[in-house]
């Protein structure tokens, strides 16, 4: 089998538009695949390789994008029996035999790769990638564009296991700091395990959809000071009925304003998930968390395993994607990212090659 010529948009240094490059994938060995891009999401973490916050793991130049779908054109021994298959390619992809996978925490396995960052991603034609975690997609889609369901490779899953770890039940309130590529769909997620659902942010948008897509609770963080956010939920909580412990409460903006939020509203027997990143540092009483006996956790990702329950919530339209994303053409990406970076964009940006 011969190599695919393919094209990307490499990241050759800071500052510097993304350039299309011509380049050919070799024939995939054992564990491989060759998947031809539909579509890859424009994430918050790959504004911040371009910025420089945040450093990639592998030298550039690298293509970036970590959120993709497509079709499985090439394969290695052991996986012929994806050839034609559309796929949802996890951003993080796990060795699957380290003691951390074994233990059922392969989303953090110290062996992971994760496309645009160890190696090239999705802002190309096609992708050489690790087969053994792809998440296979129904032959039939429904109509529902395979471009579109790139989101699900992070946007959609991390919130999806975030909210699972926290425990949330049904008649509980979960509070989303930050309701833009992940947070909205966070909401969506508690909405869907009956959870009453608070929303905050600074974007009247972004407030509008949360709104719209379950959140009983919008609140504009611009026009509410930090010290009366607690108070002005407690108060919402009351007059509904609605209890104020025990409340679930998820980081979603990657912002150190978010995050000090975030943590202002802790409860009694409550719980903070930390989806969002920021390298931005920021004080925290850590007391806290022992005075209220309560929990805070991190997330990285999420499991492979998760994937499959995520695309069929999504298919049956329990999860709403289509409002919340928009198709640019990958040849426009330098534009889209100085959109993205302004704030101009209204929806997830989905580059298709």
């Amino acid at each position: 089998m011969g190599g695919i010529a393919a094209w990307g948009m490499f990241f050759v240094a800071g500052g510097q538009p993304l350039e299309r490059r011509e380049f050919q994938i070799a024939a995939p060995g054992p564990g491989d695949v060759v998947v031809q891009v539909a579509g890859c999401g424009l994430c918050h973490t790959d504004l911040g390789f371009l910025g420089g916050a945040v450093k990639t793991k592998h030298e550039l130049p690298l293509i970036l994008g970590h959120e993709i779908s497509g079709t499985v054109v090439a394969a290695g021994e052991g996986f012929a029996e994806l050839l034609g298959r559309k796929v949802v390619v996890p951003a993080v992809l796990p060795c699957g035999d380290c003691d951390l996978c074994r233990a059922g925490r392969d989303n953090i396995c110290q062996r992971q790769r994760m496309p645009g960052n160890d190696f090239n991603g999705g802002f190309a034609s096609h992708l050489s990638v690790p087969a053994r975690f792809l998440c296979p997609l129904p032959d039939d889609l429904g109509g529902f564009p395979l471009a579109e369901l790139s989101v699900v490779a992070d946007a959609i899953t991390t919130p999806y296991q975030s909210v699972l770890r926290s425990g949330l039940a049904a008649g509980e309130v979960a509070i989303v700091v930050g309701v833009g590529g992940v947070g909205l769909y966070l909401v969506q997620h508690a909405r869907n395990r009956g959870a009453h659902v608070v929303a905050i942010d600074i974007d009247a948008g972004r407030l509008a959809a949360a709104t719209a897509q379950g959140a009983e609770l919008a609140v504009d963080a611009k026009a509410v000071e930090e010290r009366d956010l607690r108070k002005h939920i407690r108060e919402f909580c009351k007059a509904r009925g609605y209890a104020d412990t025990c409340w679930r409460v998820f980081e979603t903006s990657g912002t150190a304003a978010g995050q000090r939020s975030a943590y202002s509203l802790l409860s009694f027997a409550g719980t903070l998930g930390v989806v969002g990143f920021t390298m931005d540092k920021t004080e925290l009483r850590l007391s806290n968390i022992m005075a209220f006996d309560a929990d805070v956790f991190g997330n990285w990702g999420c499991r492979p395993a998760h994937y499959p329950a995520v695309v069929a919530d999504v298919l049956a339209g329990r999860i709403e994607v289509r409002r919340n994303v928009r198709q640019f053409a990958l040849a426009e990406i330098n534009a889209v990212i100085a959109d993205a970076n302004a704030h101009r964009l209204d929806a997830r940006a989905v580059l298709v090659p």
